[in-house]
């Protein structure tokens, strides 16, 4: 999800999407953990869009 469309979500789908992801990340260390995550870069990708989540979601709140 690329920042744009990050922006056009309201601050409930955001709060939303961050659970989601939050989750995910979640799950893929539990794998990591296991010796079993194929795909390492998942979870650096996943705290960046996260960080990205946050930072729309605080400026909408800012700005209300």
């Amino acid at each position: 999800m690329n920042l744009d469309e990050i922006r056009e979500l309201t601050p409930n789908e955001l709060s939303s999407r961050k659970k989601e992801l939050r989750q995910e990340i979640f799950h893929l260390r539990l794998q990591q953990q296991a010796g079993q995550l194929e795909k390492p870069h998942l979870l650096r990708s996943l705290r960046h869009e996260v960080a990205r989540v946050e930072t729309v979601l605080t400026a909408k709140t800012k700005a209300q």
